[in-house]
């Protein structure tokens, strides 16, 4: 059964925690689709995967390299798994895929400092609670540290 995890960012930004949970990823031998909502998104986003840290950075690759099957950590903007990733990250309100039970998780992120991101969480929960997803909403406590809510 696919799990679907939504991630409620407060007082932080994706590019602080979408780095940690592809580590964990990969640490799990997942390979991973970190699907955007637009090119700039996704360029930006591999930018600083390279760059989040002085001592190391994710593998990774977007969907315009011809090397994007073998690549871990996938950056995209579409709906496909040329990687065949076992979890997709949804970021900056992408949509869940019409295939969303292919894969072992999906994660969503979005910004509950934002009205309409946080009503489309509320939407998207309700439609992975429909298709009998196993769902889970997280969110951080006073010092950072993801909290299971629900």
């Amino acid at each position: 059964m696919t799990e679907v995890l939504f991630y409620h960012l407060q007082d932080m930004t994706l590019e602080r925690v979408l780095p940690p949970l592809l580590e964990k990823s990969l640490e799990r031998s997942w390979r991973v689709v970190v699907q955007a909502a637009s090119e700039e998104r996704a360029d930006a986003l591999d930018s600083h995967l390279w760059t989040y840290r002085d001592d190391s950075f994710l593998p990774h690759g977007t969907w315009r390299d011809r090397d994007a099957a073998e690549q871990p950590v996938l950056l995209s903007i579409g709906n496909d798994n040329p990687n065949g990733a076992q979890v997709r990250f949804l970021v900056d309100g992408a949509a869940l895929p019409d295939d969303a039970e292919r894969y072992e998780r999906v994660v969503l992120i979005f910004n509950g400092d934002d009205d309409e991101a946080a009503s489309a969480a509320r939407a998207t929960w309700g439609d992975c609670k429909a298709r009998g997803f196993d769902v889970t909403y997280w969110q951080p406590d006073e010092r950072g540290r993801w909290q299971r809510k629900a």
